[in-house]
């Protein structure tokens, strides 16, 4: 039995994923209703961490607590040897989560009525927090063929030409259709990029999600001269379902570039990582390879399950395994309904809680995606309300 069948209740745990269903989906009562939305692993934290963390509070005094450069090599020797992809201990900066170390890194590096770059269908934070932050976006919308996304780089190349096209954000791997980018693609990306002279925020948060033997190139690796213009931001929190404790790390060669980050992290009253994100970050990094890689299978082994038997009884879906993530990209359309009403079949006749296709970009409509990261009992249970729904 893997460490991964085991059901684990999180219901009245103030869980996002579990407890505020009705309020993301308008639904009075959720209490029959299964999520499989928002990309949170329903798996027990790896044990090296529960255990860290209680170490840590035999200690009563939870002050103000600061990330040490032992801390800080624990992530670099772990990139070392998952990427291969030699940082300075120096290059790391600490962020509350990625999300946020995207507010500064937009906030930082452009000005209001700059555009941002970026590639829909993709994750939603893209345009959600510039546009907040009253920067305009320019959509270069990926071509879709059979469940598989590609760039246009002509018409990439088109955006990132314009003068307001200030910064990239690349998704690598890609959430949500699960590209995992090969290098000539990468190349082709910072080419372009390095052409206008635009920036790029690679948001690599699922580099350690790879399945069936693909690889993870960080795209500062292979940058070269390039790699100034690159801030790329990691973290253990999707790897090891750490969101909650909060922590990410931005990691930026070049002096000046970093120096701008560290003010603007100064202007907010920005702090370091928390007592207790410290410590789970030490021990995911320096002990919990084993639990990834069990993981790595369970996931794929859920994947194929679920692409095994939904197509099969629902004439109409599609589903392409992903190269990356715990999150699979559902392809309705031939069955011909629209958003609304699959989201009502889903929620009120299958009890079944997605992601809409259409959160992730207009090119979104017509997929749904499903998170997996869950024991292989709830997976089936998902599956059969799925089929439920569109029966």
């Amino acid at each position: 039995m893997s460490r991964f069948d085991q059901v684990i209740n999180r219901r009245d745990t103030n869980s996002t994923k579990w407890d505020m269903m009705g309020a993301i989906y308008q639904i009075e009562d959720t209490s029959d209703i299964l999520p499989m939305w928002v990309a949170d692993m329903d798996f027990a934290a790896p044990e090296v961490v529960t255990k860290a963390i209680r170490e840590r509070l035999e200690h009563p005094v939870l002050g103000y607590a600061f990330a040490d450069d032992a801390t800080t090599s624990t992530f670099v020797n772990w990139v070392e040897k998952r990427h291969n992809w030699t940082i300075e201990k120096n290059w790391v900066l600490y962020h509350s989560g990625v999300v946020p170390a995207i507010a500064s890194i937009v906030e930082t590096y452009t000005k209001p009525k700059d555009k941002i770059l970026i590639t829909p269908p993709v994750y939603p934070p893209f345009a959600n927090i510039p546009i907040a932050l009253k920067r305009e976006m320019e959509e270069c919308v990926m071509v879709e063929k059979d469940g598989h996304y590609l760039l246009d780089f002509e018409a990439f190349e088109r955006s990132a030409a314009k003068e307001a096209v200030k910064l990239f954000i690349l998704c690598n791997p890609h959430n949500p259709g699960g590209i995992v980018w090969s290098e000539d693609d990468l190349r082709e990306m910072l080419r372009i990029c390095a052409k206008y002279d635009v920036l790029i925020l690679s948001d690599e948060i699922h580099a350690d999600l790879i399945l069936d033997g693909q690889k993870h190139i960080p795209l500062a690796k292979i940058a070269g001269e390039e790699a100034a213009r690159i801030i790329t931001c990691m973290a253990p929190t999707k790897t090891f379902n750490l969101a909650g404790v909060q922590v990410a790390m931005m990691i930026v060669s070049d002096d000046s570039m970093r120096d701008k980050l560290l003010k603007n992290a100064a202007s907010h009253g920005q702090m370091g990582p928390n007592i207790f994100a410290i410590d789970a970050l030490r021990a995911v990094y320096t002990e919990g390879e084993e639990w990834l890689t069990e993981l790595l299978s369970y996931v794929s082994a859920n994947m194929d399950l679920v692409i095994e038997q939904i197509p099969a009884a629902v004439p109409g879906i599609k589903i392409v395994k992903p190269q990356g993530t715990y999150l699979l990209w559902i392809d309705y359309r031939e069955t011909g309904l629209e958003e609304q009403e699959v989201m009502e079949r889903l929620l009120h006749t299958g009890k079944l809680a997605l992601d809409p296709g259409s959160k992730y970009g207009e090119s979104g409509l017509g997929f749904v995606r499903m998170n997996v990261a869950c024991s292989k009992v709830t997976v089936q249970d998902g599956i059969e309300r799925f089929i439920k729904a569109f029966k």
